[in-house]
């Protein structure tokens, strides 16, 4: 084999192992995670105010709050980053709703023993259901909520659980991530709907603002 050969043969190999490299690449690029945050557009609602004072506490679990959607191989499919989202609804919603709110960092900010309440939003379980599982048209988003009041004092004024949904035709959307992101806001936005004109109506709610 002469001098020639020997660098053509080396030239092959490296052009293979380079091939081989982004073959790897590309596949590794295509089986990662998509990466979604849930923004959006959250309108105030037109209803009575209510002449107290309300704290509200948004825990470190729901300011990082994201769920991850798995694939039938149980690879990770896609992150959903909807922490923001839902204080963003919160901070929309509840001044409608209550004469004065404050947004408070801990249980124990001294600003709590002046407040009538405190309200502590949690999120239980959210779901997600893909067209390509479901063999439907949409995206679908279910979020369920442990809503919480206490008294200044730390002690349980009402506890009730408050579930949204939202749905989007896939062909409105020029991706999966868009999709997803519109039915996310839908589902946000029946909260807003169902928990502002139900608030009043829960009987633990009820019985603690005929005190004032």
């Amino acid at each position: 084999m002469n001098v020639e050969e020997i660098e053509m043969n080396t030239l092959k190999r490296q052009s293979s192992v380079a091939f081989l490299i982004l073959s790897t690449l590309l596949l590794l690029a295509s089986c990662g995670t998509s990466n979604v945050v849930i923004e959006g557009n959250f309108p105030t609602p037109n209803i009575n105010q209510i002449p107290l004072t309300l704290a509200v506490y948004y825990d470190e679990d729901l300011r990082t709050f994201s769920y991850m959607e798995y694939s039938e191989t149980g690879r990770e499919e896609i992150n959903i980053e909807s922490g923001s989202s839902h204080i963003q609804l919160f901070e929309a919603m509840l001044p409608a709703m209550f004469e004065k709110v404050i947004t408070v960092n801990s249980m124990e900010d001294p600003e709590i023993e002046t407040v009538d309440a405190v309200f502590v939003p949690e999120i239980e379980e959210f779901q997600l259901a893909l067209p390509e599982k479901t063999k439907l048209e949409v995206y679908e988003v279910w979020v369920k909520y442990n809503m919480r009041l206490l008294s200044s004092q730390g002690d349980s004024l009402a506890d009730w659980v408050v579930t949204s949904y939202g749905k989007t035709p896939i062909e409105a959307f020029g991706s999966k991530e868009n999709g997803i992101n519109e039915a996310a806001v839908v589902a946000l936005r029946d909260l807003a709907s169902s928990f502002s004109l139900n608030f009043m109506q829960v009987p633990e709610v009820k019985e603690w603002l005929s005190t004032f």
